[in-house]
């Protein structure tokens, strides 16, 4: 197939500013997820870019911290599916009102939002208000009442975990030379510091370590398509099939 210059041009431009205009309509947006399976499509000029759906339902409100009781404000979620779950948890999710014994939960703190999101009291029980829109302690929460197809949303989950690994593995060393007998310096570390001065190794040195399994955070995802049961974002995310994911604008 061949392109026009000019559409290249104008999507590797919008491409690049895309986080940059994005970033001057953030509105508060959360919700949790699982990271269920990834794709590639093609877009109206045929070029291929990847793609991730991530699960979000069902995912409830267990609890809405706010300054006045509890010194922050935030919001508590949960989701995913549980066979046994501790009795404090099971407690928790029963004064929500919530039977679904829950896997995943996770608080979000919502100071940065305070001009989207406000919290009222009815019945003497918080309620949250995004968008003329109430929000009470146990209901679902679904990705359409946050979030709209063209949104730029960051995602954070655990990267997979590689056990311990070396150098070359790790942090893609070369290794040493093949030739002049080295044969077990191919994947070596190599030097590690100087002699008397300073007499120790620098904090920070690049050496062999457990990889991965920690948490990172991939901004400016752009939202593809939102679904009843989730969301589909341009590009890949951190972690596993069937890994938990926080999702926030």
């Amino acid at each position: 197939m061949v392109y026009n210059i000019c559409d290249l041009v104008i999507f590797r431009i919008g491409h690049f500013l895309t986080p940059i205009w994005g970033s001057f309509f953030v509105m508060a947006g959360f919700i949790l997820g699982q990271k269920l399976e990834q794709s590639q499509i093609f877009n109206e000029n045929g070029l291929r870019f990847p793609v991730t759906f991530i699960k979000t339902s069902p995912c409830y409100l267990i609890d809405i911290k706010t300054a006045k009781k509890d010194g922050y404000f935030a919001v508590k979620l949960g989701f995913g599916n549980a066979k046994n779950i501790k009795k404090p948890v099971r407690e928790e999710l029963t004064k929500a009102g919530i039977n679904t014994p829950l896997r995943f939960l996770k608080e979000i703190r919502l100071e940065n939002f305070l001009k989207d999101i406000q919290v009222a009291e009815e019945n003497g029980k918080p309620v949250l208000i995004f968008k003329d829109r109430k929000f009470f302690i146990g209901d679902n929460i679904l990705p359409k009442f946050f979030f709209k197809k063209g949104d730029l949303v960051k995602v954070t989950g655990v990267s997979k975990g590689k056990g311990f690994q070396g150098v070359v593995g790790r942090y893609h060393f070369s290794g040493g030379p093949r030739t002049h007998g080295q044969s077990d310096r191919e994947r070596a570390p190599g030097s590690i510091g100087q002699t008397t001065t300073p007499g120790r190794v620098y904090k920070g040195k690049r050496m062999a370590g457990r990889t991965g399994g920690r948490k990172v955070t991939i901004a400016d995802l752009e939202i593809i398509e939102i679904k009843e049961e989730g969301l589909l974002v341009k590009g890949l995310v951190p972690g596993p099939i069937k890994g938990f994911l926080e999702i926030k604008s």
